[in-house]
C-alpha cells in the first residue's frame, strides 16, 4: 500500500456498474471490434511522480518495443484514478491498459469494465496466490502485477547492537526491545495508527499472523493483537502521537533518532539510505514462536479494460502479459524496491538486492485485503481503524470491534 489512498469508490460504484458495463464504443477512435490501430494503445496510470514515473515508463517503453507499439500515456495522481476511469468509461473513451491499486481491480471488474485475462490465453500460474486473489472477481483474473509491495520491521542496527537486542521476531521480544530502547526523547517502536485506510494496512500484519480474520472482527484474536498495540502506547514504547501519523511521518521518526525501530514498507528505502546510522530490517514479530507472518499485499497491477475493439484488446493483453515477464518484473522490482510476484525469481531477486530480503520472505506469505471479502473490503477497513482508535484512547480491547461496527 505504497500511497494508502482513501477509495472514492463508495459513491462511485452506482454509477460505474452501469456506466462501464456498456464501454463497448472502444477508445474514441473507433469502436467495436477491429476498429482501432491496434498499433497504437492507450495506458493509463498514477505514476505521476518522480522517480516512480520515469522508471516506469522505461518497462512501458521496453514493452512496447517488445510488442510492436506505440503507445500514448497518461498519468493522473492516485486519489483521481478511479473517477478518472469512470469518467472515461460514460464518454467511452477507456484506456487500452489500465493499471488499478490492487485492492480496486475488484470493483472495477464487477462493473463488467474489464476483460479476464484467460479471454486471451494469459499464462498466470507463476505468481503468487496474494497477487492472483487481489485480481480475481468470480473465478477469473483481471490483471497481474509485475512487483509488490508490503511491510516488515525496521530497526536501528547500531542502537540495538550498543544495548546487545537482537531484533524481534515474536511480540514478547518486541515489547521486550521497545521497552529497553525508549530513552529521553527516543521511543523503542513507531507505527501509523491514523485513522484510515494506513492505519488498517499497518495493523493487518499482527492481527493476521495472529489467526484474526476480517470476515470475524470481534474476535478474540483480533482483540490480543490490538490489545499488544495498546500496551505499547500505553508503556510509553510508543509514542501517542501514533494515532494521527502516516507512514511517512514514521518514517520521519525513525530517521531523526525518535524511534529506533519502525513498522514500514520498503519504498522507504531510498530515503532510508541518507541516514546517518546502520538500518536493517526483518519480518513483522508474530505472537508465537514458530507461526507464519502475515502481511498485507500492496501494489498495482495492470488490466486490459472491456473496449469493444477485440484486436487492440489482445493487443493489450500481450502487452499487460510483457509488463510481468521475468525482465520486466525483475527490473521495477530494483529499481522501485519492491518485491516480484513471480515466485520463479522471488529468491534471485533476494541474492540480488539484499536489502529487500525480509520482504522477499514476507511476499511468500502475503495476503490480499479483497482475498475474503472483495468489494466488502472497505467497510472493513473502515471498522478495524476506527477500533484500533477506539482501543488506544481507552476502549477495551475485546469491545472495541463491536463498538466501531456499530458506527
Amino acid at each position: 500500500m505504497q500511497k494508502n489512498r482513501i477509495l472514492i469508490l463508495a459513491a462511485a460504484v452506482s454509477v460505474g456498474a452501469v456506466t462501464l458495463s456498456g464501454c463497448s464504443g472502444g477508445n474514441g477512435g473507433g469502436g467495436g471490434e477491429g476498429g482501432g490501430d491496434a498499433g497504437t494503445l492507450t495506458v493509463l496510470d498514477y505514476y505521476n511522480n518522480e522517480p516512480d514515473k520515469s522508471l516506469v515508463q522505461d518497462a512501458l517503453d521496453a514493452c512496447a518495443e517488445a510488442v510492436g507499439v506505440t503507445l500514448e500515456r497518461e498519468t493522473v495522481p492516485g486519489a483521481d484514478l478511479i473517477q478518472t476511469v469512470l469518467q472515461r468509461a460514460q464518454s467511452k473513451t477507456m484506456p487500452d491498459v489500465l493499471m488499478l491499486d490492487n485492492p480496486d481491480v475488484q470493483e472495477i471488474a464487477a462493473t463488467g469494465g474489464l476483460a479476464p485475462l484467460s479471454q486471451f490465453d494469459v499464462d498466470t500460474s507463476p505468481f503468487t496466490q496474494a497477487i492472483l486473489d487481489a485480481a480475481t472477481y468470480e473465478g477469473e483474473v483481471y490483471g497481474i502485477g509485475p512487483a509488490v509491495n508490503t511491510l516488515g520491521l525496521f530497526y536501528n542496527a547500531d542502537l540495538l547492537e550498543e544495548k546487545g537486542i537482537e531484533p524481534p521476531t515474536t511480540w514478547d521480544e518486541l515489547k521486550e526491545s521497545a521497552v529497553a530502547l525508549t530513552e529521553g526523547d527516543r521511543y523503542g517502536l513507531a507505527f501509523s495508527a491514523i485513522a484510515n485506510y494506513e492505519g488498517t494496512w499497518q495493523f493487518l500484519p499482527f492481527m493476521w499472523s495472529n489467526g484474526g480474520d476480517e470476515t470475524e472482527l470481534d474476535s478474540p484474536e483480533n482483540a490480543e493483537a490490538l490489545q499488544l498495540w495498546v500496551d505499547l502506547i500505553g508503556d510509553g514504547s510508543v509514542s501517542q502521537g501514533a494515532v494521527n501519523w502516516t507512514q511517512g511521518d514514521v518514517k520521519d521518526q525513525f530517521m531523526a533518532g525518535k524511534a529506533a525501530m519502525m513498522v514500514n514498507g520498503p519504498w522507504q528505502i531510498p530515503s532510508l539510505q541518507e541516514a546517518d546510522f546502520e538500518w536493517a530490517s526483518v519480518e513483522v514479530p508474530v505472537n508465537t514462536p514458530g507461526e507464519d507472518p502475515v502481511a498485507p499485499l500492496g501494489g498495482e497491477v495492470w488490466t486490459v479494460p472491456q473496449t469493444g475493439d477485440e484486436a487492440k484488446m489482445t493487443k493489450a493483453a500481450e502487452f499487460v502479459e510483457c509488463m510481468s515477464n521475468e525482465e520486466t518484473s525483475m527490473s521495477l522490482a530494483e529499481s522501485r524496491f519492491l518485491v516480484p510476484t513471480r515466485t520463479d525469481i522471488i529468491d534471485e531477486y533476494i541474492e540480488k538486492v539484499p536489502d529487500m530480503a525480509a520482504f522477499g520472505e514476507q511476499i511468500k506469505t502475503a495476503r490480499a485485503r479483497t482475498g475474503k471479502l472483495g468489494a466488502d473490503w472497505p467497510a472493513a477497513a473502515t471498522v478495524i481503524y476506527n477500533a484500533i482508535q477506539l482501543g488506544i484512547t481507552g476502549t477495551p480491547a475485546d469491545e472495541a470491534f463491536a463498538k466501531a461496527a456499530q458506527g
